[in-house]
């Protein structure tokens, strides 16, 4: 019973937001803003993201290192465009493994509700940041995130128990700390390994971190994506190519794809950001180099830029 009703407020938090893009940019095609559609490229890293996302992996570290390696998506832009772009893609994925993998039902809701409300007050904050601030607030985290995945390689970090749900005090240190997982994605950092860390450390089934972790960033990326649409500090172009080429790529690695050498891939992943992550703080230093009073000024939103 519990499964459904989340299921179903999942769908009406999806709808809402499809909605409200779709209304931001029919206004966008009649003001002439933005109106390009997204390159056979924008796609392509939309497939590739999301179907390493299915698996486990994470799609926001290899989206951003995309972005930057290829200069399609200015740094300022960076976190919202992950939010707003992914948000369709993740909302299938948490449909897919909330309907087949079991979870306590007030473990799943609670830890739910805590990451919405985390990227609701993240976004706030992140969408009105300057462009140093947000590279180097990118640049840490996905420093942090390359650690995390090499850690986890290694076998460095606790394996779990057996429980499917938590209760009292180990109940309230998860609810939190998806909280802050949640209000970090609003930067550009994945919730993916930092949620399976959180839950390994409190004893619980590495299963369980899937429905979680998909169902956490279902629910929080619609409530965070909302925010940036309306201050317009997103690239839409490359959004919409998350969108229509994530679909694909999450049903391709649900449904379709056996067995693939994830260690392999986990190693380029790894290597990939820890590149990206010291561009977006050399980036950083320059801006600062240039203008040491940059970060003091607030961004204009994108549509004001263009």
């Amino acid at each position: 019973m519990t499964k459904t009703a989340l299921l179903i407020a999942l769908a009406i938090f999806t709808v809402s937001f499809a909605a409200i893009w779709i209304a931001a940019i029919l206004r966008e095609r009649r003001t002439g803003a933005r109106h390009a559609l997204p390159s056979l490229l924008e796609m392509a890293i939309g497939f590739g993201a999301n179907f390493l996302d299915t698996l486990g992996i994470g799609s926001f570290a290899t989206t951003s290192s995309a972005y930057k390696l290829a200069g399609l998506v200015p740094d300022e832009q960076i976190p919202g465009t992950l939010n707003v772009g992914h948000t369709l893609p993740t909302v299938v994925e948490a449909f897919i493994y909330m309907a087949v993998v079991q979870v306590d039902p007030l473990t799943l809701v609670s830890m739910l509700a805590a990451s919405a409300l985390g990227a609701w007050l993240g976004a706030g904050i992140v969408s009105s940041w300057p462009r140093r601030k947000i590279q180097i607030g990118m640049g840490g985290t996905l420093l942090a995130a390359a650690i995390l995945m090499t850690l986890s390689m290694l076998n460095f970090l606790p394996g779990g128990g057996d429980a499917l749900g938590l209760t009292g005090v180990r109940l309230a240190i998860a609810v939190a700390g998806n909280a802050m997982l949640g209000a970090l994605m609003t930067l550009g950092i994945g919730l993916y390994a930092p949620c399976m860390v959180l839950i390994a450390l409190m004893g619980m089934n590495p299963k369980a971190a899937f429905p979680i972790m998909m169902g956490s960033c279902a629910f929080l990326m619609p409530v965070g994506s909302i925010r940036f649409i309306r201050t317009g500090r997103y690239n839409l172009k490359a959004a919409l190519g998350l969108a229509i080429g994530g679909i694909p790529g999450v049903l391709l690695a649900a449904y379709l794809v056996k067995s693939l050498p994830l260690g392999a891939v986990r190693v380029l992943v790894v290597i990939v950001v820890v590149y990206t992550s010291a561009m977006l703080l050399r980036s950083a230093r320059a801006e600062h180099r240039n203008n040491p009073h940059a970060s003091a000024q607030p961004m204009r939103p994108a549509l004001e830029e263009e």
